[in-house]
C-alpha cells in the first residue's frame, strides 16, 4: 500500500528515522554503501546479506556453472537463481560472468576506490585475480556485517505508525534455515548480471531443442579451449563479446562470425574473425542443416556453438510484492530519483545501476548519498518533482536500456553533481567523497585508447606512463643545459 501523502513524508528528513538497515550483496556497490553508512555514525544496525560464501559480487569467480539459461531469455520475470554444491566445497555456488582469462577494460588508477589503491604490481588493466584481492582488502572493516551463503527470498513493505519498514526473508543455504527481519531501510546491491537476455528469433526453440548445448550466454562462458575446431558465431560487441570473440577465435574454425554493433578498436586477432555488422542479423535458426541465415539471405551451415553477448534484465525476484513494480521489460528499474532512491519508498534504493560508467567511484557517491538522506542530513524533493525529474531523464536518453545508459562524460556530471548534493548535507561531514577533476576526466576521456594500447604491447604494463599515457599536468620541462 503507497502513503496517498508520501509526498510531505519525504519533504521531512527527520521522519526517515532510519536505524536499520539491509544491504542486499556484498559485491563493489554493497562494500562501499557499506563503509559510508557506518561512518555516518548513525544507524545502530547494518546487515549485509550475500549469496555467495565470499565478498566480490561478479568479481567473485567460481569455475562452476549452475543451471542451464533458457532459450531464448526474454522476460526478466522468474525465480531467483538456484546454486549447485559440488562435491569437496563447503558452502553452495552460484554461476556468474566472470571467465578464467579475463583483464579490466578500465585503468586500476580510474577504477580504484577513493580510499585503496591497487597494488603497485598489479598490471595497469589488472587481472580479475588482481581485483578480487583487492576487494576482499577493502572489505576487512565491513566483514563483520556480511551473511554470508544467504539469499534474500523476499523482501515486503510494511505502513504502519506514520513509519515505512522492510520485512526481508532470507534463506541460510547451508543449513537451508529461513527466518524473516525487519528494517527501516533496504539498499539494494545485487548487481544487474544474474538474468541473461537472449532474443527470440524464428527457429531459435527448434534449433535448441535439435541441439541443446549449442546457445549459449556469455554468462557461462569460462575458456576458449572448449571451443577448439568447432564453428562458432558471438553475438554481440560490448567489451564481453569482443574479448570472448578474440579468445575463442584462436582455437575455433577460423574465421569466427562476430555480429558487432561497431568494428572492434582492437585489432589484435581480426585475422581469426569475421565482423559481421549488425544490420546483417541473425534473422531465423535452421536446425535442418545446423545453421542460420543472416537477414541478408547469406547461410552458414554446421554452427557447432553460438554465444550470445546480448547483455543482462534487470531483475529482482524479491520484490514482486512491490507495488508499483520496480520492473516491467527488464530493460530499466523504474521509480527512482537519481537512479539510485525509490520515488514512492525512499528508504528502499538501488545502487550501482548506471551502465557505460567507472562503477567503485560512482557507488561511493551512491553510498554517501544514502547515509546523508537516511540519516535526516539530506533532503529528498517531494514526489511530484522527483518524478518530474524521471520523465526529463526518459525523454533525454530512452524508456529502455539507454536509460542507465551514462557514458562519459555523463558519468563524470552524475559523480560530481551527486558530490555537490552530498555537499549540502547539515551536521558532520561522515567519510569524504573525492571529486573528479581534470586527471580523473583525462583519465576517463583516454582509457579506451589507453586499453588498446596496452593489448597491442603484450598486456604487461603495470602503469600508463609504460605505454606512453602521461597526465599532461605530470609533464615537467626538462632544464636547459
Amino acid at each position: 500500500m503507497i502513503d496517498v501523502n508520501m509526498s510531505s513524508y519525504i519533504s521531512k528528513p527527520a521522519l526517515f528515522n532510519v536505524k536499520s538497515v539491509a544491504i542486499v550483496g556484498a559485491g563493489p556497490s554493497g562494500l562501499a554503501v557499506a563503509k559510508f553508512l557506518l561512518a555516518e555514525e548513525a544507524f545502530d544496525h547494518i546487515d549485509i546479506y550475500e549469496q555467495q560464501a565470499e565478498i566480490g559480487g561478479v568479481w567473485n569467480y567460481t569455475s562452476n556453472i549452475a543451471g542451464k539459461t533458457p532459450v531464448p531469455q526474454v522476460s526478466p520475470h522468474g525465480p531467483a537463481e538456484s546454486p549447485t554444491w559440488p562435491e569437496g566445497t563447503t558452502a553452495p555456488l552460484f554461476s556468474n560472468p566472470m571467465y578464467d582469462n579475463l583483464n579490466t577494460n578500465i585503468p586500476k588508477e580510474l577504477m580504484q576506490y577513493s580510499d585503496q589503491d591497487f597494488l603497485p604490481e598489479s598490471l595497469s588493466f589488472p587481472t580479475r585475480e588482481d581485483v578480487q584481492d583487492y576487494l576482499i582488502k577493502y572489505s576487512q572493516d565491513v566483514r563483520h556485517l556480511i551473511n554470508f551463503s544467504t539469499q534474500v527470498k523476499d523482501i515486503r513493505s510494511v505502513f504502519k505508525a506514520g513509519q515505512n519498514s522492510w520485512k526481508l526473508t532470507s534463506k541460510f543455504l547451508v543449513t537451508k534455515d529461513e527466518k524473516t527481519s525487519t528494517y527501516d531501510a533496504v539498499v539494494i546491491a545485487s548487481g544487474h548480471y544474474s538474468m541473461p537476455y537472449i532474443p527470440s528469433v524464428p527457429g531459435i526453440k527448434a534449433f535448441h531443442t535439435a541441439f541443446p548445448s549449442a546457445i549459449t550466454h556469455s554468462k557461462t562462458y569460462r575458456s576458449s579451449k572448449a571451443f577448439k575446431d568447432k564453428k562458432v558465431i558471438v553475438v554481440g560487441s560490448g567489451a564481453s563479446g569482443l574479448d570472448i570473440g578474440t579468445q575463442i577465435s584462436k582455437e575455433s574454425q577460423k574465421p569466427l562470425l562476430n555480429s558487432v554493433r561497431t568494428p572492434s578498436p582492437i585489432k589484435i586477432g581480426q585475422e581469426n574473425k569475421e565482423e559481421v555488422p549488425l544490420s546483417i542479423k541473425v534473422a531465423e535458426f535452421l536446425p535442418e542443416v545446423q545453421g542460420v541465415r543472416f537477414s541478408d539471405g547469406r547461410i552458414e551451415n554446421n554452427i557447432d556453438d553460438i554465444i550470445y553477448c546480448t547483455g543482462y534484465f534487470y531483475t529482482y525476484p524479491f520484490l514482486t510484492s512491490l507495488l508499483p513494480p520496480p520492473i516491467t521489460t527488464g530493460r530499466r528499474v523504474q521509480g527512482l530519483y537519481k537512479q539510485l532512491f525509490s520515488i514512492h519508498h525512499p528508504t528502499l534504493a538501488f545502487t550501482a545501476l548506471p551502465q557505460k560508467v567507472i562503477p567503485f567511484p560512482l557507488s561511493e557517491v551512491q553510498g554517501a548519498a544514502i547515509a546523508k538522506v537516511w540519516s535526516g542530513k539530506l533532503w529528498l524533493p517531494g514526489v511530484e518533482e522527483m518524478q518530474e525529474e524521471e520523465r526529463r531523464q526518459v525523454e533525454e536518453r530512452g524508456d529502455g536500456t539507454s536509460y542507465h545508459m551514462l557514458g562519459f562524460p555523463k558519468d563524470m556530471e552524475y559523480i560530481n553533481g551527486m558530490g555537490e548534493w552530498v555537499k549540502t548535507a547539515k551536521g558532520r561531514e561522515g567519510k569524504k567523497i573525492k571529486p573528479w577533476g581534470e586527471r580523473m576526466s583525462w583519465l576517463r576521456e583516454c582509457y579506451a585508447d589507453a586499453r588498446k594500447k596496452f593489448v597491442e604491447t603484450g598486456g604487461s604494463a603495470r602503469s600508463l606512463e609504460e605505454i606512453g599515457f602521461v597526465y599532461p599536468g605530470d609533464e615537467i620541462e626538462k632544464p636547459k643545459l
